[in-house]
């Protein structure tokens, strides 16, 4: 006999843990379990009670700061669980009241009707190499802000630079020239020069550990083949894949520009259409690459030495998709420029078109467990 199902919502915070049970075959009731730890020991309590009353438990709660750990440990002992993400959670707009009960209320009852989303979760190693990427953004935001901190320092005392671009060789040489008139002035200015010193050496360690441990790494080959692309280099490459995940687990390239919230939103109603920004709901730090990336094809198609040198690794099947993208993106790039588009729609939308690029070269190279 087929065993009935029980849905539990679990509404997760660092030091508590909110349950709620919907049974399947009572669609009206969900009932509150209780609130227990936020620690593994507490929850497994919990789980051998509901497990004794003979359902099969089906576990979901929302993504948040506490990450996968939950997930990780009731998969690993043979439970159904799933992860939502909080943003496509159904909420009625009137329900101006939120607490964990009804958080985990919630949960249950729409996992029972089927109404959530489910997210992607990456595996210890995906994760792993993401927190990797994501502490060398971190760096490099650090860098800037103290790089904006000492400029600011210089321009409160009338201290402008005289040349075109800063932090070029030039510049950092004028840098180094500088002396401030009185000594509390240049202690100040000697600490942010040391705080800029110690930011990038930082970039530059986290940079180097991601080089050397990308081999090792089971998405390596796409890493690769992604470099292909005009203006994916290896940084964007990685961030972009440790982000996804197993882009080919997209059906389409239409799919992987919405989850990246590329794609514009829309509010119609009869005959009306009306069409505004794109929508921002996915991953902010691949979109952010990947808007960076799309300012290469604003200059004319070309294969450079260094990506002639990037190409000379990859399929031809490789080649062929980096060349089509290149005269697509950029022939878009010119067409949108000449009817007037401002400058940030137009990379936005050859980011858009690019994305669907990324996913065609992805889906050219085997996935790992077929290579294993």
């Amino acid at each position: 006999m087929k065993k009935l199902s029980m849905h539990v919502g679990l509404d997760v915070h660092k030091d508590s843990i909110e349950i709620s049970t919907a049974e399947q075959g009572r669609e009206g009731e969900v009932r509150r379990f209780g609130q227990v730890g936020g620690d593994l020991t507490a929850l497994d309590k919990a789980v051998h009670k509901l497990h004794s009353t003979g359902r099969k438990l089906q576990f979901v709660y929302e993504a948040g700061p506490c990450g996968y750990t939950i997930y990780r440990h009731l998969t690993g002992k043979g439970f159904d669980c799933k992860v939502v993400a909080p943003s496509l959670t159904p909420r009625k707009p009137g329900d101006r009241v939120k607490t964990d009960r009804r958080d985990a209320n919630s949960l249950a009852r729409l996992d029972r009707a089927g109404e959530l989303t489910y997210i992607h979760v990456p595996s210890p190693e995906d994760e792993a190499m993401r927190d990797l990427v994501r502490a060398r953004e971190d760096a490099k935001r650090a860098e800037t802000r103290a790089r904006q901190q000492l400029l600011a320092l210089l321009l409160r005392n009338g201290i402008t630079y005289a040349g075109k671009t800063a932090w070029t060789p030039a510049h950092e040489r004028w840098i180094a020239r500088l002396k401030l008139p009185l000594s509390a002035q240049q202690i100040a200015f000697q600490e942010y020069v040391q705080a800029i010193t110690e930011a990038a050496e930082r970039v530059e360690r986290v940079t180097q550990q991601i080089q050397e441990l990308l081999p090792q790494w089971k998405w390596a080959p796409v890493v690769d083949a992604l470099q292909a692309l005009r203006g994916v280099a290896l940084l964007t490459a990685v961030m972009t894949v440790s982000e996804i995940g197993d882009i080919s687990r997209f059906g389409s390239p239409r799919q992987l520009m919405s989850y990246l919230g590329l794609t514009p939103s829309e509010h119609s109603s009869g005959p009306r259409r009306r069409v505004g920004e794109i929508t921002k709901a996915g991953n902010p730090h691949v979109r952010r690459v990947l808007v960076e990336s799309a300012w290469a094809y604003a200059h004319p198609a070309r294969v450079t030495p260094i990506l002639q040198k990037r190409l000379e690794k990859q399929t031809k099947r490789v080649r062929e998709i980096s060349w089509k993208a290149q005269l697509r993106l950029c022939s878009k790039y010119r067409k949108l420029k000449s009817r007037g588009k401002p400058q940030q729609q137009t990379v936005t939308a050859v980011a858009r078109e690019l994305v669907g690029f990324i996913w065609a070269i992805a889906r050219e190279v085997p996935r790992p467990e077929v290579q294993a």
